[in-house]
């Protein structure tokens, strides 16, 4: 049993910054790639950025520049730090893992992001 834990959301000026975490627990073995999504009211989830085990990251064009993916593999942990924040930036965010030999997929619960001001 695996278990994602998105923390960090919350209400911030437009300008403004916040950092996501996301923790993965439980029966961990070959995690691969990680990511972040996001879902706003009425639209689908679409992809925000995703890291590879080794580090290397990839961005969505609407947060390019502006969003910071990483991972700390000692501690199954993944963050996003997100600047320069926009209203439609304002989602749910969640993170999702793949893991094992055939690339078994995870997702959190989600973390509210409101961009506002």
């Amino acid at each position: 049993q695996v278990q994602l834990v998105e923390s960090g959301g919350g209400l911030v000026q437009p300008g403004g910054s916040l950092r996501l975490s996301c923790v993965v627990s439980g029966s961990i073995f070959s995690l691969n790639n990680m990511g972040w999504y996001r879902q706003a009211p009425g639209k689908q989830r679409e992809a925000v950025a995703d890291i590879t085990s080794s580090g290397r990251p990839n961005y969505s064009d609407s947060v390019k520049g502006r969003f910071t993916i990483s991972r700390d593999n000692a501690k199954n942990t993944m963050y996003l730090q997100m600047t320069s924040l926009k209203p439609e930036d304002t989602a749910v965010y969640y993170c999702k893992i793949e893991m094992g030999t055939f690339r078994r997929t995870y997702w959190g619960q989600g973390t509210q992001v409101t961009v506002s001001s």
